[in-house]
């Protein structure tokens, strides 16, 4: 078993949201984090927060979908705390919306999603993390570090209606950790260094909290458990991830029995 009590974590995405949560989770048991973000404002919060929690913590301007940036964040840490012993590239986006979307009278298509609104979160919920995670690795490799990459998928990459780019990116994120384990394991690194994601459901963030109430009573009423996942909950799966080494190469859910319907 791993401990995570000065183990150092890179979470991008650490402004706020889970990521914020899980920097919290990660120095609350003792572990050191690299908080990375592309907003420098939520960054000094989210840094001030940590360090009054008594967290040692580095924060990282950083555009994820940048090859020099990650580069950079990833020799960050290194020179800060000498290794790497969690990826987490928990930065994403989304920008919801139909494929097609015909007029009811005329049955003719009048909206369609613009390629701006496609790969614009291809290129941070994909790209970003496979940038993330290949510096952040190589890292890892090259300083003889032990550890977990933790992905972030969905139970939006079973497919939901609406979201055909970003369900794209987590059905992504539910392969990666198959592929990099095969990759490792052929290099005789698997046991080293671990791959897995996890697949929330609903997550309460500020957000999802702050939104059309009307809208997240029916948003509720499908989850069987009856409310939201905490970000604290999903923050502790990756904890207990990290400490169990027998856990690589999969997703696992979190997401309070929810099952998707045929119309997503």
């Amino acid at each position: 078993m791993l401990e995570i009590k000065d183990a150092v974590a890179v979470i991008t995405g650490g402004g706020g949201g889970i990521g914020l949560e899980m920097a919290k989770y990660w120095v609350q048991n003792g572990g050191k984090v690299v908080i990375v973000d592309i907003a420098a404002k939520f960054l000094e919060g989210a840094e001030r927060e940590l360090k009054d929690m008594g967290g040692d913590v580095l924060s990282v301007v950083c555009n994820v979908t940048s090859e020099d940036d990650c580069a950079k964040m990833a020799d960050a840490a290194i020179a800060r705390f000498g290794k790497i012993n969690l990826v987490a590239p928990f930065a994403g986006i989304i920008k919801d919306g139909m494929m097609l979307s015909p007029d009811k009278e005329t049955g003719k298509v009048t909206r369609k999603m613009s390629l701006d609104q496609f790969k614009s979160v291809i290129d941070i919920n994909l790209i970003g993390v496979f940038l993330t995670v290949r510096e952040c690795a190589e890292r890892m490799i090259n300083n003889n570090c032990q550890g977990l990459i933790c992905l972030i998928s969905s139970t939006g990459s079973l497919g939901t209606a609406g979201q055909i780019n970003y369900s794209s990116t987590k059905a992504a994120m539910s392969v990666m950790p198959k592929v990099i384990t095969a990759e490792f394991f052929r290099r005789g690194m698997a046991g080293k260094i671990r791959c897995v994601a996890v697949a929330p459901g609903y997550v309460g963030t500020a957000m999802v909290k702050g939104m059309d109430q009307k809208a997240l009573e029916k948003i509720v009423s499908d989850v069987p458990i009856g409310r939201l996942i905490e970000p604290a909950e999903v923050a502790s799966l990756v904890g207990e991830l990290y400490r169990n080494e027998a856990l690589a190469g999969e997703v696992y859910f979190i997401h309070g029995g929810l099952r998707l319907g045929s119309k997503g």
